[in-house]
């Protein structure tokens, strides 16, 4: 039997044991992960340096400090999030009936990562995982080995090894694990794959979450702060060497201001590379992070019609790939032929109208980016395309933002996550109903023989039969005196029925 089959096996048996279900367990097992960062940090930051080149100061905030932060929101609320909701007490059953909504864990989960953050894109799902109650394989990328090796040591010291197993598997086991019954799958990488996640997936209708990418664009408009759009979209691009599922993929600005911003750009790559200019990678450049997709970055380069003006050094022996900026690019160039992820940057002269026409043309990206100080154009970007998130003037800060929602839209994923959001995409959610013997009575319209007063009780107490606040044409015709009134018809209709039982006020308290 393959390990990961066995490792399937162990974590299916505990969930179907319910030990996780219990807070404490769940409490516990987020605690024990974050000491296993606190601990092993500089083990972190060395594996990711060996993998990538990663400088310290972009490994540590993201792929530790990042992911204790996550776990940490986890403990705050993790009472709050699984507590029983209730429903709207607008319909009589539900105020009469006891309704709730139970919040459950899925159950058997898988979690795949890519390799440009091996840490964050594992683990901070396995916190909403955890915290749901939920058992969970996890599947590093092989692409970042001395991560993966990393991982492989540290999860079984500190974490349940019945509940949270790492498995390492190569191509052909993979795909014989994806045959496996999971309850929710989690998979971060490329359409290419996520596409094929998605499909086996199906057999079983297990339920995915993607976090893909996409050709996300920046739009810097004639009503931008020049200086400061370079500066950040310099940035952007800088870290991780663009190897970012958010990062800034193609840049459109308007001709009346790309002058003064591509000036701008070169002055900010030099500053990031500390004055000593693109021929050599001054110590903190992350490296391109193999052979394969450094050279589909030369290649979607060399093809190219466009003019570099900025960069363009390179070295295979090391993956070194300077921030490379390339005017003149048009929307048929193979720069735009596919996503970049990587340190190219395609520069295209775009009105805004002309930027938000191509993007929305086409598949929605994960992140969109708009340079302007004018709210309408603002608001234009946001009524006529569609993506994943967007940030203004900046970049990426909409997936920093741990209380909101991160994920794709269409081709760029399906699904969110961070804080509560990845608590929802682990759980399901149960309805409840609780209905005293004592309705019986009331609900007695609903058995057979059937009569046109039983069939009229019946629409009342579903919420029909009675006059709406618009005519036909779709416009309002009640008046707020109106509807209050509404409402107290049905207040008049409980009071009644609490009489005719000889309730209390105490007595309905103790219903719920």
């Amino acid at each position: 039997m393959p390990p990961s089959v066995h490792a399937v096996d162990t974590v299916t048996k505990t969930f179907k044991s319910n030990v996780t279900k219990p807070l404490e367990w769940r409490i516990t097992q987020l605690r024990k992960a974050w000491w296993m960062f606190e601990d092993n940090k500089e083990r972190i930051v060395d594996a990711l340096k060996k993998d990538l080149n990663k400088h310290r100061q972009e490994a540590l905030p993201i792929d530790v400090v990042g992911i204790q932060s996550a776990i940490l929101e986890a403990l705050k609320h993790i009472k709050a999030w699984n507590a029983d909701e209730r429903p709207a007490r607008t319909n009589p059953l539900n105020l009469l009936g006891g309704a709730r909504i139970r919040r459950e864990p899925k159950g058997v989960t898988l979690i795949i990562s890519a390799w440009n953050y091996p840490f964050m894109e594992l683990f901070e799902p396995m916190v909403a995982a955890l915290a749901a109650g939920c058992t969970t394989i996890l599947k590093p990328s092989e692409l970042a080995p001395a991560s993966q090796d990393l991982i492989t040591r540290i999860v079984p010291r500190y974490l349940d090894q019945d509940a949270v197993r790492v498995i390492t598997a190569g191509p052909s086991e993979m795909d014989h694990l994806l045959g496996k019954k999971f309850d929710h799958i989690f998979f971060t990488g490329s359409t290419v794959v996520g596409k094929i996640i998605y499909a086996r997936a199906a057999p079983n209708l297990t339920t995915v979450t993607l976090e893909l990418g996409g050709r996300g664009p920046a739009i810097v408009t004639a009503n931008a702060n020049v200086d400061l759009a370079a500066k950040r979209i310099a940035n952007i691009k800088f870290l991780n060497s663009g190897q970012v599922c958010v990062g800034v993929n193609h840049v459109f600005v308007d001709p009346k201001v790309k002058a003064p911003f591509l000036k701008a750009l070169a002055k900010y790559f030099d500053q990031y590379l500390g004055g000593k200019g693109t021929a050599a990678n001054p110590g903190y450049v992350t490296n391109i992070v193999n052979d394969r997709h450094y050279n589909r970055l030369e290649g979607l380069l060399e093809k190219s019609s466009g003019n570099i003006i900025y960069g363009g050094d390179r070295d295979p022996a090391t993956r070194y790939f300077s921030p490379t900026v390339v005017d003149g690019v048009t929307t048929d160039d193979s720069l735009l032929s596919e996503e970049l992820f990587g340190p190219i940057l395609p520069i295209l002269d775009g009105t805004l109208d002309e930027a938000i026409a191509y993007t929305a043309a086409h598949d929605h990206p994960l992140s969109l980016y708009g340079f302007t100080d004018s709210s309408a154009e603002q608001r234009a970007i946001l009524d006529k395309t569609s993506s994943g998130g967007v940030t203004f003037n900046d970049g990426i800060l909409h997936m920093a933002m741990k209380d909101a929602p991160f994920g794709g839209v269409g081709g760029s994923g399906t699904g969110a996550y961070h804080g509560i959001y990845g608590f929802r995409e682990f759980t399901h959610l149960r309805t409840v109903a609780s209905i005293p013997s004592w309705m019986d009575s009331i609900l007695s319209f609903r058995y057979p023989p059937y009569t046109n007063a039983k069939a009229l009780a019946q629409i009342k107490a579903t919420g029909g039969g009675g006059a709406v606040s618009f005519d036909r044409d779709g416009k309002t015709t009640t008046t707020t005196i109106g509807r209050i009134l509404g409402q107290w018809k049905l207040l008049v209709l409980v009071a009644a029925i609490l009489k005719w039982r000889g309730w209390t006020v105490e007595d309905v308290r103790n219903l719920f």
